[in-house]
C-alpha cells in the first residue's frame, strides 16, 4: 500500500482520464460498489487464490472470549470481507439490480482492490483495477467490443502495438481430455500450465509427471507445447479458423472455434483490418489458462513488446452471476492492470495550461491574496499561495515538481490580477 506523491497522483489522474474518456466512447457507463462484500460471497469458490489472499473484517462486538472459542475455525469470526477483485461485486450488483439496467449491460468499473499479497515489483497490497464488462450478451460480439475498447484505449495512451492472446476454457478442458487426463486430475493440470510463462514447457512436464500424471497424457501436452512455442516464435496462431485448428488436436468442438475466429473477424473489422495480409493484433494460445477459477469460455491477456508481463486480461464468467440470481446470465470482462500500465505511458502534460505560484512576503494582506488569487482561478487558472523564502529557488523548483507552470511575485498591497508580471517556470 503506497502514497502518492502530487506529481504521482496527476500522472496517475491524466491516465485514469484517458481510459475513462476511451471507455465511455464504446458505450459503457461507470457503476461504483462498496469495498466490502459479505464473507461468504467473497469465499463461494470462485474466486481462486485469491480467495485465500482476501483481507477478512471481523464480526463488531466480539469479546476475548468469543475470540477464544472460535480458535478452530476463525472464519466464524467474520461476515465481511475487502473486495479481492470488481468482478465478484459486479456480479452482486447485477443480481440486484438487475429490473433498472438494460437487457445487454456494459459497465464500466475502475476502483482499489486488496489482496493480502506478498509485495514486489508490480505487486501491492491495494491496487487500481479498471473493468469493463458486457452482461447479457453470449455471443462473440461482447469479447469483440471488449477487446476493441481495450486496444483503443492502448492506443490512446500511447502504447500502440498492444496484442491480445485468446483462449477458452472449453477449448483447453477438451483438449485435455483428448490427452488422457481424468476429469478429476484436470483442475491440477491447469494449474501447472498457467506456470508455462515462468517454468517453461519442461518445467510444465516435469511437475506433471511430479503429480502421477500418465506418461502418455504427459507426452501429448509436450508435443503440443513444442508445437505452440515454435509458433510463438513466429507469428504465432491467428485468430482464425485456420490458425486455431492448426493450434488444436483433431475433435475439438466446431462451435468454439467459431466463437472465437468471429471474434478475430469483428475485432479486424473494428479496426479496418481486412484481407489475408492484415496485421490483426489478436493471437490463439491453446494453454492460455489465467488462475481465476470462473471463467468458463473465452480468456484473454493483454500483452505489450515493451514488457514480459501482462497488462491486463478477463475473460467469460457465465455461471457467476447465476450463483447470484437463481439463473444463468451470459457475462464477459476485460481488466487493466493499472498498476503496471501507468509506469509504461508516455510523460504528457499533467498541468493546468496556466498553474501559477503567488510569492509574497509575509506582511502580504490576506485580503488582497485572496482577491488576487480568485480572479486568477476565476479565468480558469490553478493559483497556489507561497510566502517567500530564503532559497526562492528551491521554492520554485517545488512548484514546478507539483505541475505549476509559472509564478509572480505580489509586491505589497497589489490587488490587481492585471499589473503582474508572471514568468514562466519552464
Amino acid at each position: 500500500m503506497r502514497d502518492f506523491l502530487p506529481a504521482d497522483k496527476a500522472r496517475r489522474e491524466r491516465v485514469l482520464r484517458t481510459i475513462r474518456d476511451r471507455y465511455r466512447v464504446h458505450g459503457f457507463d461507470e457503476i461504483e460498489t462498496p469495498v466490502m462484500e459479505d464473507y461468504d460471497r467473497l469465499h463461494a469458490g470462485i474466486g481462486g487464490d485469491n480467495e485465500k489472499l482476501a483481507y477478512n473484517v471481523l464480526k463488531r462486538g466480539l469479546d476475548a472470549d468469543a475470540i477464544r472459542a472460535a480458535a478452530d475455525d476463525p472464519a466464524s469470526l467474520t461476515d465481511l470481507g475487502l473486495r479481492y477483485d470488481l468482478t465478484v461485486p459486479l456480479a452482486r450488483f447485477y443480481a440486484s439490480h438487475r429490473a433498472e439496467l438494460p437487457s445487454v449491460f456494459r459497465a464500466v468499473q475502475i476502483a482499489p482492490v486488496w489482496r493480502a499479497e506478498r509485495p514486489q515489483k508490480g505487486r501491492y497490497r491495494q491496487f487500481l483495477q479498471c473493468d469493463i464488462d458486457i452482461i447479457g450478451d453470449g455471443t462473440s460480439r461482447a469479447e469483440a467490443e471488449l477487446v476493441t475498447a481495450t486496444l483503443d484505449t492502448l492506443d490512446a495512451l500511447g502504447l500502440e502495438g498492444g496484442e491480445v492472446r485468446v483462449g477458452d476454457r472449453r477449448l483447453l478442458d477438451a483438449m485435455l481430455e483428448a490427452f488422457g487426463f481424468p476429469a478429476d486430475a484436470r483442475p491440477g493440470v491447469l494449474i501447472t500450465l498457467d506456470k508455462l510463462d515462468k517454468v517453461g514447457p519442461e518445467g510444465v512436464t516435469a511437475e506433471l509427471r511430479e503429480r502421477g500424471a500418465d506418461e502418455t497424457a504427459v507426452m501429448a501436452v509436450a508435443r503440443h507445447l513444442d508445437r505452440a512455442a515454435a509458433a510463438a516464435s513466429g507469428s504465432g496462431h491467428a485468430l482464425t479458423i485456420e490458425g486455431i485448428r492448426a493450434a488444436l488436436p483433431d475433435g475439438m468442438p466446431d462451435e468454439v472455434v467459431a466463437h472465437l475466429a468471429g471474434i478475430g473477424d469483428a475485432v479486424a473489422a473494428a479496426r479496418g483490418l481486412r484481407g489475408r495480409d492484415a496485421e490483426i493484433p489478436l493471437r490463439f494460445d491453446p494453454f492460455l489458462v489465467r488462475g481465476m477459477g470462473y471463467y468458463t469460455g473465452t480468456i484473454f491477456e493483454l500483452a505489450h513488446p515493451s514488457v514480459s508481463y501482462s497488462l491486463g486480461g478477463g475473460g467469460r464468467y457465465d455461471g457467476m452471476i447465476g450463483r447470484f440470481l437463481g439463473q444463468d446470465v451470459p457475462a464477459v470482462g476485460f481488466s487493466l492492470g493499472f498498476e503496471r500500465l501507468v509506469d509504461l505511458v508516455p510523460s504528457g502534460e499533467d498541468t493546468v495550461a496556466d498553474a501559477v505560484v503567488l510569492v509574497h512576503d509575509r506582511e502580504a494582506s490576506v485580503d488582497d491574496l485572496l482577491a488576487l488569487k480568485s480572479a486568477l482561478v476565476g479565468r480558469g487558472a490553478r493559483v497556489r499561495l507561497e510566502q517567500r523564502t530564503k532559497n526562492l529557488k528551491a521554492l520554485l523548483e517545488r512548484a514546478r515538481a507539483d505541475g505549476f507552470t509559472a509564478f509572480a511575485t505580489v509586491a505589497p498591497g497589489e490587488r490587481d490580477a492585471e499589473r503582474l508580471e508572471v514568468k514562466s517556470l519552464g
